[in-house]
């Protein structure tokens, strides 16, 4: 049975990739932090899988993403997936350095922390996913704390890519443009929703990379809406 953590996994791409990968020979492991949306997710899955287990915790802390650590066990990763993700959008200077250190937490250190501890009992075949951003590689005004995180991780997820190459683990980055998640809920202004791509758009995407033989990787996928980058 092959086991699939999911962080970020109650809506949007997260959601989208959990439906997607569900099977009859997976363990499903989603983490997120609304239990009533998790809980929708694993009513949709459950009945597509072998085993489904809910993980509600913290990861804008170490300790939420130890506790996550404990809870998913000793047993190891076939596929991680580093979804979980915090905008703030505003101008650096009215950026408070409590929400400095939850994009950091969130965006960068948990993915850190999941794949320092993962990545060394993952056997041969298996992947890492972050989902980035074209924010990864453009900066955007009021966009800077979550531009810096995404820039990181990318970063860190090539060296990572390298040290486990040898090993044959696949280390994927997805860069999507903007999708129609919840996120943009939470922000303010006007957002163009009907011109983004869609959560289950980027699923598709890392569904097929993963569907590649075990010695072909699709390093880098960008995605975008024929109507251009918003």
């Amino acid at each position: 049975m092959k086991r699939y953590l999911i962080t970020g996994a109650s809506r949007g791409i997260g959601r989208a990739i959990a439906e997607k990968l569900a099977g009859p020979d997976v363990e499903l492991l989603l983490h997120g932090r609304d239990t009533v949306a998790l809980a929708g997710v694993y009513k949709t899955v459950k009945q597509h899988c072998a085993h489904v287990v809910r993980l509600i915790h913290d990861l804008a802390v170490p300790s939420g993403v130890s506790d996550l650590i404990h809870q998913v066990g000793r047993n190891p990763l076939d596929l991680l997936v580093n979804n979980a993700g915090i905008a703030i959008v505003k101008p650096f200077c009215e950026i408070t350095s409590i929400e400095w250190e939850q994009t950091v937490g969130v965006n960068v250190t948990a993915p850190f922390m999941l794949m320092q501890h993962f990545a060394p009992g993952m056997p041969p075949g298996s992947s890492i996913v972050n989902i980035l951003s074209i924010a990864a590689k453009t900066g955007f005004p009021t966009w800077s704390a979550y531009c810096m995180s995404k820039f990181a991780l990318r970063g860190f997820a090539q060296c990572v890519r390298e040290e486990l190459r040898d090993r044959k683990i696949r280390v994927i980055n997805v860069y999507p443009t903007a999708t129609d998640t919840h996120i943009w809920s939470h922000i303010e202004g006007e957002w163009p929703r009907h011109k983004m791509i869609s959560p289950e758009d980027v699923a598709s995407a890392v569904a097929y990379a993963l569907s590649r033989p075990a010695d072909v990787t699709l390093e880098n996928i960008s995605i975008s809406s024929l109507a251009g980058n918003l």
